[in-house]
């Protein structure tokens, strides 16, 4: 059963820094392109950042490059997001997302296979 865990979320001031991890269970990490999406109140999700099954390659949206960095350690089933300069618009929950190594690079929900729950991320300005 594959099943995909975050954590990290927080509220934090405009201008702060967060770290969400995703924990991956059930599944060969290294099998899997990751991402992050995220989805604010009456907004579609959105992806923001992904990285291919070796960690070699990354893409990011245009509103966080720059400010986000997407990590990964397959050895530890783990994926990561580094949020620096947060603004209240980056405010959403934060979802992660794994799609079969060849997707990689896709930016639409429904190339992914697995989703986690979900960590709230709140930017007071």
């Amino acid at each position: 059963q594959v099943q995909l865990v975050e954590s990290g979320g927080g509220l934090v001031q405009a201008g702060g820094s967060l770290s969400l991890s995703c924990a991956a269970s059930g599944l060969t990490l290294t099998n899997y392109a990751m991402a992050w999406f995220r989805q604010a109140p009456g907004k579609e999700r959105e992806f923001v950042a992904g990285i291919s099954s070796r960690g070699g390659a990354t893409g990011y949206a245009d509103f966080v490059k720059g400010r986000f960095t997407i990590s990964r350690e397959n050895a530890k089933n783990m994926v990561y997001l580094q949020m620096n300069s947060l603004q209240p618009e980056d405010t959403a929950v934060y979802y992660c997302a794994c799609a079969r190594a060849l997707l990689y690079g896709s930016r639409r929900s429904n190339s992914y296979d697995y989703w986690g729950q979900g960590t709230q991320v709140t930017v007071s300005s």
